[in-house]
């Protein structure tokens, strides 16, 4: 894990890639779960009978759920030291260009793009690239927003 230390150190790190998590394998348990918790229950991420006649020959996970996997691969990547707190801001672009298999395997390949001053702290954006394994194409992209406040 990289790490850096405090908002001056990420300054100079802008157009820097930060680092690629570990894989994960995204199991039909985990999809379950997350279907569960959010009330999304269509049959091409819960029912793998149904799914595997379907579009994508299996069942797939919610795009929803790749895409909140970010905070849990960030940590494997990096830590900023030396900030009182990190807050949620919000998302200038996501797209899900390509599904998740279950039972495929996912990392993040994670990139800052910018670093700007404002009256509160410091706003952070990372690019966050989800990669399948053994796929050509992202499954995820998404521009995160995060308050750093020191």
């Amino acid at each position: 894990m990289r790490e850096i230390q405090g908002v001056d150190e990420l300054v100079t790190l802008v157009d820097t890639e930060l680092g690629v998590s570990n894989w994960h394998r995204v199991e039909q348990q985990q999809v379950q779960e997350f279907a569960d918790a959010t009330g999304d229950q269509q049959w091409i991420h819960v029912d793998p009978d149904r799914a595997a006649a379907g579009p994508f020959g299996g069942p797939v996970a919610h795009g929803y759920l790749t895409l909140s996997m970010i905070p849990f691969f960030a940590g494997q990547v990096y830590r900023v030291v030396g900030v009182k707190m990190v807050v949620n801001y919000g998302l200038n672009k996501v797209r899900f260009p390509s599904p998740v298999p279950v039972d495929s395997r996912v990392r993040n390949r994670i990139t800052l793009l910018s670093v700007t001053p404002t009256a509160r702290g410091s706003q952070v954006v990372i690019r966050h690239q989800i990669e399948v394994e053994e796929s050509p194409r992202l499954a995820c992209i998404a521009d995160t927003v995060s308050l750093f406040v020191e």
